[in-house]
């Protein structure tokens, strides 16, 4: 028996979608969605909470669907969707801070690792930021958007997301710098 390949083409599968094909739906938020919900998880700590969040992205995919041009990424297109729905999500529970006087170094939890840092570690190190210098970090390091861009959509000054994002390095620095110590024995 020979087995045909379901809707195999992402341009159909989109179409489909906008016709309202819930197997062609399906498929494309199965091929999307572990990476939509690293998009989430990376802006929200609590895996649940970036589920939801990704869920709820993925209700306005499908009800956008028809504005999509074809026009660039896909993926790009979704990944827009998760990161507004995630600093959205934030805005909402007020977790995001942008205050220059919250530069305090919070006490890293003992962590044991290799010498290798992983993704996961590292992941670990960005959730222990205050909330508006990892909002700040996560989309200019990790989504490569430009300061006016996040200033833009963080309602905030391009100066202050600056400010933000230097102050999350010199965290991170610091974090990476103790646990260096920690790991090699030398205190």
């Amino acid at each position: 028996m020979k087995i045909i390949p379901f809707y195999t083409n992402e341009k159909q599968l989109i179409k489909k979608s906008i016709k309202g094909d819930r197997e062609a739906q399906r498929r494309l938020y199965e091929t999307h969605a572990p990476k939509m919900l690293g998009v989430c998880r990376q802006y929200i700590k609590d895996i649940h909470f970036a589920e939801n969040v990704m869920i709820n992205g993925f209700v306005k995919v499908f009800q956008h669907l028809h504005t999509f041009k074809f026009e660039g990424s896909f993926e790009g297109w979704i990944r827009r969707i998760m990161i507004r729905e995630s600093i959205s999500y934030l805005r909402k529970r007020q977790f995001v801070v942008y205050d220059d006087d919250i530069f305090e170094q919070k006490e890293a939890n003992s962590i044991s690792i290799s010498n290798d840092l992983d993704a996961e570690y590292i992941q670990i190190l960005i959730d222990k930021l205050p909330e508006g210098y990892k909002l700040v970090f996560v989309l200019f390091a990790v989504e490569g958007y430009r300061h006016q861009e996040i200033a833009d959509m963080l309602q905030i000054s391009e100066s202050t997301s600056k400010s933000q994002l230097f102050k999350a390095r010199k965290m991170l620095q610091a974090q990476l710098k103790k646990q260096n110590i920690i790991g090699y024995g030398n205190q």
